[in-house]
């Protein structure tokens, strides 16, 4: 019978699956190495497991003790089950940045999860790296993890992940790209190719708001490269000791928007269904593809599993605030559409400028079209609201129609953007839009600039 232990016996040995659609404009051929596999359906798993029995051997982990680690998330699943069989505690600090089907995950699997602030510098006392360094001094027989710093990290990609690839592609990889976070899996298995074959080119991929690409092009460590991003899982506002840029050739950014893409086509156009940093792994190629000849064997290294961001990436509604979402907008009934479900928040002219201000406040938007006998005769906007609040606060209890401007222009659901653009003005925050079942809805400026950007 062929049986397992346990479950961290089963880490390992995930496949490798050709890029078919995605890949078709590039002459060589394109592999994913899918870690979703592994039990904790990331490959996160391989060197958590690795950094806690080191941590054994050395005494720097006792029985019983409490395993402190700040995590993207991903570690954090793979320490979970390590400490789960082993008998450890878990805590998990994440920055808040992290998707909360993450979150919730951990807890699931009995860690405690502390959130931290993401837009707060390394070293503040907020941070998740000194969030995690201090619970580690403060609880007793507690071991701090540290997978940036934890070379137990790269030596678990070098050991395990590395030749696996080499037996997989029979020794034929040419390059091998993947997203940079801690740097241990780039590290690790780029030291053991090279070392088997000194011209595998080892390509990271970065993100805009990461250090990793000026400081592997210059040997500069640029604070204005540092700003918050939205990619999860990889680039980074610190040098991780576990990055060895002599291993890697070269960093490739890809944006926030195109990450998220093509995260999403992944899933739709190949069937797999990965996290975040896949996204920004496949798009980093496509964006080298003519450093690419048609002799080249790619492998691709996608991290985690797209569960784990369905909230986010997976989610049209958070795709389209962001202004992610990739969709065919030409019409005022295109731009509608998202609100269809959401009536229309209107005035009547005999209501008072109190009743206005609160129901500007209360669903949090800033122009509200007036009604008198079924008609719109009217617009209050809150920079009137304001101004009449500072400059005479006695009209509050005046009616709408003493103070409101002149009504919103009314278009028909068919109107092109370019139309609606050119009557939103100084003079005009708004259009309103007919629906064919006689409805009104509301497009602003904001509306008008998501869709254009």
């Amino acid at each position: 019978m062929k049986i397992y232990n346990n479950i961290l016996d089963t880490i390992g040995n995930t496949p490798i699956v050709r890029i078919n659609k995605l890949a078709k404009d590039v002459s060589a051929q394109v592999f994913a190495k899918i870690e979703t596999t592994n039990p904790g359906n990331s490959v996160k798993d391989r060197m958590a497991i690795k950094m806690i029995e080191d941590a054994e051997k050395s005494g720097l982990l006792k029985p019983g003790g409490t395993v402190i680690e700040g995590t993207s998330g991903n570690t954090g699943m793979g320490l979970a089950l390590a400490c789960i069989i082993k008998g450890y505690k878990l805590i998990c600090v994440l920055n808040d940045k992290q998707s909360k089907e993450k979150m919730d995950i951990l807890r699931a699997v009995g860690s405690e999860v502390v959130v931290c602030p993401t837009a707060v510098e390394p070293t503040d006392p907020r941070s998740y790296y000194s969030v995690s360094r201090r619970l580690a001094t403060e609880i007793p027989n507690s071991w701090y993890v540290n997978q940036y710093d934890n070379l137990s990290n790269r030596t678990a990609h070098y050991e395990q992940t590395g030749p696996e690839i080499w037996e997989q592609t029979e020794g034929k990889i040419t390059h091998f790209v993947v997203g940079v976070g801690t740097g241990g899996t780039i590290s690790g298995v780029g030291k053991y190719l090279k070392e088997k074959n000194p011209n595998i080119k080892i390509w990271g991929i970065d993100t805009y708001g990461s250090v990793f690409k000026k400081y592997k092009e210059t040997g500069i460590f640029d604070q204005n490269e540092i700003y918050p991003y939205i990619t999860e899982g990889i680039g980074e506002d610190i040098l991780p000791a576990n990055v060895d840029f002599d291993v890697i050739d070269l960093f490739e950014k890809v944006t926030d928007k195109d990450a998220a893409v093509y995260t999403r086509r992944l899933a739709r156009e190949e069937g797999i269904f990965v996290g975040n940093s896949a996204g920004s792994a496949i798009k980093g190629v496509l964006q080298l593809k003519d450093k690419l000849t048609k002799d080249d064997i790619v492998v691709v290294l996608f991290h985690d599993h797209g569960s784990r961001y369905i909230g986010k990436i997976f989610n049209d509604d958070w795709m389209r605030e962001r202004g992610f979402l990739e969709e065919n907008l030409n019409s005022a009934k295109d731009l509608v559409a998202k609100n269809k479900d959401m009536p229309l928040v209107f005035l009547y002219s005999e209501e008072l400028v109190s009743h206005a201000i609160a129901k500007l406040t209360k669903n949090g938007i800033s122009q509200i079209p007036v009604l008198k006998d079924n008609k719109f005769v009217g617009s209050i906007d809150d920079s009137q609201i304001y101004k009449i609040l500072v400059e005479q606060p006695d009209l509050r209890d005046a009616p709408i129609s003493s103070i409101m401007g002149a009504p919103f222009p009314i278009v028909k659901e068919e109107t092109s953007i370019a139309d609606i653009s050119k009557l939103i003005s100084k003079d005009s925050a708004a259009v309103l839009v007919e629906l064919s079942d006689g409805s009104f809805q509301i497009l602003t400026r904001y509306d008008i600039l998501s869709a254009m950007s």
